[in-house]
């Protein structure tokens, strides 16, 4: 674990760090449809990013979105996590943890019924998410699909993320 890493809310001059981290991060992976980067900058500018976090040492190293979605059979306010980035020489160090197990904290806080979002199960139900096949996303199956409760709130049904999850952007 990186014990000089500072966990703080984007600054508007983070935006292209940000983005730059998501687009390098998110390059190597099979399952990337390369939007995640762009999909930042157009909840950003649509006003869907209820939360967003940034690891820092002497630069970004890390970064985290929330944002609202919808669930059919669900009470409260949910949202997503993701998209999640590290820069590569930092990960399998704790900082990705950090920053969701931080957003969670605050979405808690502030009222939140849970949290929902798209991966892998080894990687996040150490986290307390779980993928009990309550919730559909489309064709993709439930396995990869996880969440979590803030406020002991279960949820299931089909879940409708943000639009900017859905478009193409650079």
């Amino acid at each position: 674990m990186i014990s000089d890493v500072v966990i703080r809310p984007e600054r508007p001059e983070d935006a292209q760090a940000i983005h730059d981290l998501t687009r390098d991060a998110f390059a190597p992976m099979s399952f990337s449809d390369g939007r995640e980067a762009g999909a930042i900058g157009v909840m950003r500018d649509a006003r869907e990013l209820t939360l967003s976090l940034v690891a820092e040492t002497d630069r970004i190293i890390g970064h985290v979105a929330f944002s609202p979605v919808t669930i059919i059979d669900a009470q409260g306010d949910w949202y997503a996590l993701g998209p999640i980035a590290v820069d590569a020489a930092f990960q399998r160090q704790g900082v990705g943890s950090q920053l969701a197990r931080m957003g969670l904290d605050q979405l808690k806080q502030a009222g939140a019924a849970g949290c929902v979002l798209t991966g892998n199960p080894d990687v996040y139900r150490p986290m307390g998410f779980s993928n009990d096949h309550a919730l559909t996303y489309g064709k993709l199956n439930p396995n990869y699909i996880l969440y979590i409760s803030l406020d002991g709130t279960i949820a299931g049904g089909e879940i409708t993320f943000v639009p900017a999850m859905h478009e193409d952007h650079p």
